[in-house]
């Protein structure tokens, strides 16, 4: 009896240590965000345009392309948690690069400073990608893993309503003042260095280790799971097609800007919408999760796929109206609803369906699939050049609409 209370102690502080470094993790996010501050930060530095293209697609896929690899290092390790700590130190250094560099630097040379130093940034995130699904697997139980993604996805959501203020109120003041972006780098670093701090106090227990990654040709075995595991197999497929969710949501924002003359206050609205989103939404999914990830998976897609049929038939039923964006920015909030649900089911679901090193092969097998297809999937947005943006989002939904069918067919875990 006593051996269960010390477990239940040790499982509620872990559940507090992870809440909070992910927590500090989506704050330092929230001050290098690729969309959003990097970009401007480039501008103010006079970097050439053609590099802001780049700066969503290496932060996304940067993370997930070389997580095979970093798997067959991990699988030496006995105690996973600093392989995270490791990634949060080396993100906490390419903050600083990005920090100097926008000190030191400008034009061309502060532009490849910073690409470079995001390509560094993104592998490292991929080590606390890895990582961080067999360290909750290891040290929380399994009705309370979906919870700890969701309250820190709540907290996220905080942290984005405080930048939505900013953006609404503060703008002006902002704009063009790059030491003020400076000194959020600084505060970026120390975040990073607080996350690796509190994320060292977790209680792991040892992982097993086995003759993997000695021979490095053996790294592209472990896409054999996705021939011999059926149920991992049509996981990574719904995955893949629930990809569609997130990347109709830019759409979103481009309808209602064309329908509006005021950028700044569309900009902060649609940022409020994701920031109350994730706020009031996450703990549920997280609660669900925990009940059925599976369930979640299925409902926030359909979901999403709805919301994006609604905002078809609103902009072809009420062109050109003050009213419609208004409705768009309401979309808005129910897809980063869904969206929520998506990213919280689907991890969960994941961290349940194996156990060990098999977890750790499940997560950077299908991250490194979700890279590649994302980069393939982004080619989807060439279809703006003959169909509207609203039927582009159409598109999208009717391909979420095939990813609500692969879940239906995939078991409880």
């Amino acid at each position: 009896m006593l051996d269960k209370e010390v477990q239940k102690k040790a499982n509620r502080r872990n559940i507090f240590k992870l809440v909070i470094s992910q927590f500090l993790i989506n704050l330092g996010d929230v001050l290098i965000n690729p969309k959003v501050t990097l970009p401007w930060l480039l501008q103010s530095l006079g970097a050439p345009l053609y590099l802001l293209g780049w700066l969503v697609p290496i932060r996304e896929s940067g993370s997930l392309l070389p997580q095979l690899i970093i798997a067959h290092f991990i699988y030496k390790v006995k105690v996973r948690k600093w392989v995270w700590v490791l990634g949060s130190l080396i993100q906490s250094l390419c903050v600083v690069v990005i920090g100097c560099a926008a000190l030191l630097l400008d034009g061309v040379s502060a532009g490849w400073a910073i690409i470079v130093a995001l390509i560094v940034f993104s592998v490292a995130r991929g080590l606390n990608s890895v990582a961080s699904k067999d360290v909750l697997g290891k040290t929380v139980v399994k009705n309370k893993r979906g919870r700890v993604t969701g309250w820190s996805s709540s907290a996220s959501g905080l942290i984005t309503i405080g930048i939505a203020v900013c953006t609404l109120f503060f703008f002006d003041n902002i704009q063009g003042n790059v030491s003020f972006y400076i000194w959020g780098i600084v505060a970026a670093t120390m975040i990073w260095l607080f996350a690796a701090l509190i994320y060292s106090l977790v209680q792991e227990p040892l992982s097993e280790v086995g003759d993997k990654g000695v021979n490095f040709i053996d790294v592209f075995k472990e896409l054999s799971l996705l021939r011999t595991d059926s149920v991992f197999r049509e996981f990574v497929i719904a995955r893949s097609l629930f990809l569609c969710a997130a990347l109709s949501a830019p759409y979103y924002v481009l309808i209602a800007q064309q329908r509006s003359e005021n950028g700044v206050l569309i900009l902060g609205l649609f940022i409020l919408s994701s920031g109350l989103a994730s706020l009031l939404s996450s703990p549920f999914w997280g609660l669900f999760s925990d009940h059925s990830s599976r369930k979640v998976m299925m409902f926030s897609s359909l979901l999403s796929a709805f919301t994006g049929v609604a905002l078809f038939s609103t902009v072809k039923l009420f062109p050109q109206t003050s009213f419609t964006t208004l409705l768009i920015v309401i979309l808005y909030f129910v897809l980063s609803v869904a969206h929520q649900g998506v990213r919280i089911g689907r991890k969960t679901y994941l961290v349940n369906l194996g156990e060990g090193n098999k977890r750790t092969s499940y997560v950077s097998v299908s991250n490194t699939i979700i890279g590649f297809i994302l980069l393939a999937m982004s080619s989807i947005s060439l279809l703006t050049y003959s169909i509207s943006l609203a039927s582009l989002v159409l598109v999208f939904s009717i391909i979420t609409l095939a990813g609500v069918y692969m879940v239906i067919r995939l078991p409880e875990v």
